[in-house]
Parts: C-alpha cells; sequence; structure tokens
C-alpha cells in the first residue's frame, strides 16, 4: 500500500501511525504460534448497533473450529480464534489489529464490516499476514488485488446487481438508496448506481445515516419527498429497522430492498412484524432450509452443541469462512506457514463445500459470486 490517504471512517490521528505501526510490527515472533497450535485474531463488533454481526459470525465459526479441534484438528494441528471488540469502529479496529499482528497471530479472520476492514488490510499487508473471509463485498477491498486479501463472498456490486434486476422486472425504476454515511454505505451506493446506469437510470434520490446512530429522520424526509417505487438499504440492522418504521409512519407506501451486511436474522428481530415484505440479498446458501449438504452440516452440528447457536445467515457465513480456511490448511505440508496457507488456498479451484461452491487461485481470491433473495415475514422469520 503505497498511498497515505486517509481511508473513509478513520480520524487523521489514528492513521498517522498506521503505517509505521505496521512496520514496526517487524519480522514474526512466533508468540501465538505453539507447538501444533495457530491463532487466528478476529477483530468485529461484539457490542453496540452492529453487535450481532459479530457475536453470530463468531458462533458460527466457532462451531466448525471447535468440531475440526475434537477431531484433531487440520494435519494435527489446533485451530484457535481469538477475539477482541471494535464496536464496527475502526479506530478500535485499529488498535486491535495492531495487538493481535504484535502477538503474531498466523492471520485475520473474518473482520466484520467495511470501514473496520478498509483500514485493517493495510496493517495486514504490510504485516505480509493473510487477511481472510472478511464480512464485507466492498469491491475497494478487492481491486487491486492483494496477496494477502481472500474474499469467501460475493461483491456488493453482485448483490446490488440481483437487486436491480430484481426491481426492475417488476417494473419499479423508481429507486432510492438510503446509505450510510461510511465506505460501507458509499459501496453498496456505488453499486446500486452501477447498476441501474447499466439500464440507463438512476438513482431519484439519496439519503444517509452515520455509522452507529438512528438518526433517520432527515433521511425519511428527502427520500419520501422523491416518492420511489422501492429504497435499496446499505447500513447495518439497527438504523436500517428505524427507516423502515420511520417512512412508513411518514406514509412510505413502497418497498425495501437490503444488501446482506445489514444481518437479516437481526434486522428480523428488530421490525418484528414490521419487517413483512422486507427483502435482503444473501451471499451464502439459506441455513434454514435443509436442501444441501452444508446446511444439513450446520444444523446437525448445532444440534449435538445443544441449540446454543442461532442458525441464521451471519453464523452460516462464519461457519462457511472456517471451512473454507480449514480446507486451504489441509492443503499444507509440514508445519504450517503462512506462504503455504496462501498457496493451499490458491489451490482450492471448483471445490464444492456440500453445495456452496468455491475457487480461488493466484490471480483470483474472491471464492463465490453466489447471490440470492430472501424476504422477511411478519413473524420475525425470513424466507428463502
Amino acid at each position: 500500500m503505497t498511498s497515505t490517504a486517509t481511508p473513509p471512517g478513520l480520524s487523521r490521528r489514528a492513521f498517522s501511525g498506521l503505517l509505521a505501526g505496521a512496520a514496526a510490527l517487524g519480522a514474526p515472533a512466533l508468540r501465538a504460534q505453539s507447538g501444533n497450535r495457530i491463532v487466528l485474531g478476529q477483530s468485529a463488533a461484539f457490542t453496540g448497533a452492529a453487535a450481532q454481526l459479530g457475536i453470530q459470525f463468531h458462533a458460527g465459526a466457532k462451531l466448525y473450529f471447535d468440531r475440526l479441534n475434537a477431531q484433531g484438528g487440520v494435519n494435527q494441528t489446533q485451530i484457535e480464534l481469538r477475539q477482541l471488540d471494535d464496536g464496527y469502529e475502526p479506530d478500535r479496529c485499529v488498535e486491535n489489529t495492531r495487538k493481535l499482528l504484535n502477538d503474531d497471530v498466523f492471520a485475520l479472520f473474518g473482520y466484520i464490516g467495511t470501514p473496520t476492514s478498509v483500514v485493517a488490510l493495510p496493517l495486514a499487508t504490510e504485516a505480509q499476514t493473510p487477511f481472510f473471509a472478511p464480512f464485507t463485498g466492498a469491491m475497494g477491498l478487492r481491486q487491486p488485488f492483494n496477496r494477502m486479501a481472500f474474499h469467501m463472498r460475493a461483491s456488493y456490486n453482485d448483490e446490488t446487481a440481483l437487486i436491480v434486476k430484481q426491481l426492475t422486472h417488476l417494473g419499479l425504476k423508481k429507486i432510492a438508496v438510503f446509505y450510510q454515511n461510511d465506505a460501507y454505505g458509499k459501496a453498496g451506493l456505488d453499486g446500486v448506481t452501477l447498476a441501474l446506469d447499466a439500464l440507463g437510470l438512476k438513482p431519484v434520490a439519496t439519503a444517509t445515516v452515520e455509522r452507529n446512530t438512528v438518526n433517520v429522520a432527515d433521511a425519511v424526509k428527502t427520500i419520501n419527498a422523491a416518492q420511489p417505487d422501492a429504497v435499496v438499504q446499505v447500513s447495518a440492522y439497527a438504523s436500517c429497522a428505524a427507516y423502515i418504521r420511520a417512512a412508513r409512519k411518514a406514509g412510505y407506501g413502497g418497498t425495501f430492498y437490503n444488501v446482506s451486511f445489514v444481518g437479516t436474522q437481526a434486522l428480523a428481530d428488530e421490525l418484528g412484524k414490521e419487517g413483512a415484505g422486507v427483502v435482503v440479498s444473501q451471499v451464502v446458501p439459506s441455513p434454514y432450509r435443509a436442501s444441501s449438504a452444508v446446511t444439513r452440516e450446520f444444523l446437525a452440528l448445532i444440534a449435538q452443541g445443544g441449540d446454543k447457536v442461532q442458525p441464521n445467515f451471519s453464523s452460516m457465513e462464519g461457519f462457511l469462512a472456517a471451512k473454507l480456511f480449514a480446507e486451504g490448511l489441509r492443503r499444507t505440508s509440514g508445519r504450517p506457514s503462512r506462504d503455504s496457507l496462501i498457496s493451499g488456498l490458491e489451490s482450492i479451484r471448483n471445490h464444492s463445500m456440500g453445495g456452496f461452491d468455491v475457487s480461488f487461485s493466484a490471480s483470483n481470491h474472491v471464492a463465490s459470486k453466489f447471490v440470492d433473495l430472501s424476504m422477511l415475514t411478519g413473524d420475525g422469520r425470513v424466507r428463502t
């Protein structure tokens, strides 16, 4: 990373030491790796307005890793997942990432969100530490290609393309965008704008909400005035739920579409009966329908563990991310190294994880382009 521009959402004070902090990490001290154990580091929201995203993703990943470790690990190597709470705030994520890298974690895993991942990836790159399966579809983390970054999920461009295709197929062309005022929201807005532009259209209105807030009154006023057919939402579940309630209270009768990062079950829980008809795009198979082998595996493990993990799209994504990481590790030989992990992951070609198809290569670190649509029902459930 050669640019010194401040990433969106990060204070100048925090960023001023970012590259220097990465350089100061120096050569690996091998503190976190000992014997037949590797440690993965995860900075994510475990408190605050996006907490359910971190909690659920971590629970799904740990479900898989715990089963794997109980069976002897991967090539006799146990995997530990160490978590730190960043509250979905970039400044805290930087401090967490520095700490994890100074502790010489083997890889960074399952970071939650665009604004946090945007500031963590340069640190991982400088430290030559793999940055695996961030819970974000932002193109800015995928282009230009970065050897350290591995993405499991489809991009926000893929999700918004399907949303726009669905809406226009239904004859709904007056589309507005409500988005979080940071790198995540702008990535989603760019995706919607790109998809509309291909059809000779553009958003009829746009409005923002600040990260980790639910101050949506101005956004509702701006977008309702344009009388859109549909509102595409690119924010976290608390603010999206607040917007839906406020827009309907103000007389809006159109439809709402969300990208996957919203946290589908968390949004359903927030809205209850008011969620009926809200659509959410998804980037992993349904955790509710046991039509795929990987979903059956997921649900069986939850049951075996005493139903302590909630089956939802966020926990399913964590489960799949852990499964994909383990597959890459399985393809290494001898004592695992970061380089051998990268080579192992890049050898995963046209591989099916129980019906969820993934593929990496030396020039492609995006495993999947799978996108589907789901709908919330009036009883707090998700129809897929």
